[in-house]
């Protein structure tokens, strides 16, 4: 990822994926290249065409406060995307983070997942690389591939595009949060292992990763079809772990008395049944997330 690039991309990617409707201009039929011209864009930031391409060249990469937040009008970008166009414009206001290895995860923070026998928990970094699960979680999940990151178990695991009945939704979801959440930190050697292999196996990881989309919902409602036991819909809350950052919670909730309530009661009987074992738990000096298993909590 060349990083003078960065912000020209980005711009590229929002011109192709808006709309002239979407920039109030008059739609005229087809065209031979996917939303808006380079010379529309100009015109509607009140800039050069010239300076616009050299900013998309990254020729050009000082863009004044003016000109981005034309920009982020004409593109119709959400906050949080105008927000991370901003990054990439001024990386220097930004300074970047110091990462470890892997997050540290506390003891009462695996004992509160562990006290929710019927709730799905997940701990995650920003890579999306699952560092734990309770036993609900373990049982929601069961049988896909992948389980140590979210993204690879979405794009590498064939059997994710059943789990998942609005799989194009899920993954696109999952990629914008991934952007999100490492802002204009993508030289992080963790990421761009994991955008490199993803890149490389996945066409459709390639497709969505080129459209530059940002979003990092903390909470959604998802789809999930079960082989045990059928159709959940389930209501996804994110939570930020203020004593480890970068460390996120994921919890999943069906609404109260509805039919994914009972099912997921239902995963939580299987669950129970097929336990006997107790926690397992990642080693101090882990091995590279692909083959890492996450820590699963046992259910007391």
């Amino acid at each position: 990822m060349d990083e003078n690039k960065l912000l020209g991309e980005f711009l590229r990617a929002r011109r192709e994926a808006t709309s002239p409707t979407q920039a109030g201009l008059l739609d005229v039929g087809h065209r031979r290249t996917p939303g808006l011209r380079r010379e529309e864009v100009a015109m509607l930031a009140h800039v050069s065409t010239d300076y616009y391409i050299r900013l998309e060249q990254g020729r050009e990469r000082h863009p004044s406060e003016r000109v981005l937040e034309s920009l982020a009008q004409v593109l119709d970008l959400s906050p949080e995307a105008a927000a991370h166009m901003y990054r990439l414009a001024h990386p220097m206001l930004h300074p970047r983070r110091a990462y470890a290895r892997r997050e540290r995860i506390s003891p009462d923070l695996l004992r509160l997942i562990e006290g929710w026998p019927d709730t799905p928990a997940l701990l995650c970094d920003r890579l999306m690389n699952v560092l734990a699960v309770n036993s609900m979680a373990d049982a929601l999940y069961d049988g896909l591939q992948h389980r140590d990151n979210l993204l690879r178990m979405i794009f590498l695991d064939p059997a994710a595009r059943q789990f998942y009945p609005d799989w194009e939704r899920s993954a696109r979801s999952k990629v914008a949060n991934l952007r999100a959440a490492m802002g204009a930190d993508l030289d992080d050697p963790r990421l761009t292992e994991l955008v490199g292999e993803l890149s490389v196996k996945s066409p459709d990881f390639r497709r969505l990763w080129a459209r530059h989309d940002v979003s990092s919902k903390a909470r959604e409602v998802k789809r999930m079809r079960h082989p045990a036991v059928g159709d959940l819909s389930m209501t996804v809350e994110t939570f930020s772990v203020n004593s480890s950052p970068g460390l996120q919670l994921i919890t999943l909730l069906p609404q109260a008395g509805s039919p994914s309530e009972e099912a997921l009661r239902l995963l939580g009987s299987i669950a129970v049944s097929r336990s006997g074992t107790d926690a397992k738990v990642a080693t101090e000096d882990p091995a590279p997330a692909a083959e890492r298993p996450a820590r699963r909590t046992s259910r007391r």
